[in-house]
């Protein structure tokens, strides 16, 4: 079991299976410069399967797929089933942009089979899919690509295949007002839980000017204008941070996920994060990150590889960074969404 000095389980590891993506979300990577990892220093599948076997004998039992993009890695859906039949994984979800998910599987033997059969076929549970706007125009600004039907046309594929679909929306100031919403509707016609996220100074901190910078007090605000009320549901959780709160008269539930404006936001983290290139990394707030590769490569056994999650989980902090004058050390991107 992992449990860190602070009393959380930790039950839930983030795997980022690449770096690279099809977008260009500002929030996630630089617009030029962007540095992408040689192919020999990205985790093999193989690697990847035998840190979450060590993982799931350690009490992990929630696995999440990211990237980057994660279904940009050829072979990311047979990646992805291997994961599903590991012994102690109860769920299994997968964190993408959408673009891809209505497009043929190129790893597929099945030559007519799109990535969202693929994912359903596997038994994956969920999708989280980044939606910052309806406007096609909008996000063709805001992910520097012009995905915008593609992107709506994964997320109803998903549902069409039973999955269940979370929106993420990152808001941002001068340019999320106009979009609540005009999202808040979407997500109820398509029967997905839509949450509004705020910026985090990971990939520029510049972020967190108030040009930039959206509390998502005020979003909740703003949507209350439209609502009326919206009701707190601390009843409902899911794996993550996110606080829920209850529409008037139609009953939907949305989620806000303020790491920078609720000071109790740490209190009931229960995940570890694993980059794309093997670094363990305890908290996306803390630059800490703890080397899995190497030792792999090494010819670690399986004890050792354990012994070096617990070390990572003892020195998780007690909270994120993000307040304290943080400055980006890596893209979001290279520390995988």
């Amino acid at each position: 079991m992992l449990e860190d000095t602070f009393g959380h389980r930790i039950s839930y590891l983030r795997i980022s299976i690449t770096d690279r993506c099809n977008e260009r979300c500002a929030y996630c990577m630089p617009e030029e410069g962007q540095k992408w990892l040689p192919k020999e220093e990205v985790l093999s599948f193989e690697e990847i399967e035998r840190i979450c076997r060590i993982a799931a004998k350690l009490g992990v039992r929630k696995l999440r797929i990211t990237g980057g993009e994660p279904l940009t890695r050829s072979g990311a859906t047979q990646l992805i089933q291997k994961l599903v039949d590991i012994p102690g994984i109860d769920e299994l979800g997968v964190s993408t942009n959408g673009t891809l998910l209505t497009r043929l599987d190129s790893s597929s033997k099945d030559t007519r089979k799109t990535y969202i059969q693929s994912l359903a076929a596997a038994g994956v549970g969920s999708v989280n899919i980044s939606l910052d706007s309806l406007d096609p125009a909008v996000y063709a600004s805001a992910t520097g690509r012009d995905y915008h039907a593609r992107a709506i046309a994964g997320i109803r594929a998903a549902r069409e295949h039973g999955l269940a679909v979370k929106l993420n929306a990152v808001l941002m100031k001068n340019r999320s007002e106009g979009e609540l919403i005009p999202l808040l509707n979407f997500a109820r016609e398509e029967n997905a839980l839509l949450r509004f996220i705020e910026l985090m100074p990971i990939t520029d901190s510049n972020v967190l000017d108030d040009s930039r910078f959206l509390a998502s007090g005020l979003a909740k605000s703003i949507l209350e204008l439209h609502t009326g009320q919206l009701e707190p549901r601390p009843d409902f959780k899911t794996n993550g941070p996110a606080t829920y709160y209850q529409v008037p008269r139609t009953n939907q539930l949305i989620g806000f996920i303020s790491a920078l404006s609720d000071f109790h936001f740490c209190n009931t983290c229960n995940k570890l994060r694993l980059t794309c290139e093997g670094k363990l990394r305890p908290c996306l707030g803390s630059h800490l990150e703890i080397d899995l590769r190497e030792p792999l490569r090494q010819g670690a056994d399986d004890k050792e590889i354990a012994d070096l999650f617990h070390s990572t989980v003892a020195r998780k902090p007690e909270t994120h960074g993000f307040r304290d004058t943080y400055q980006p050390g890596r893209n979001m991107v290279a520390i995988g969404g």
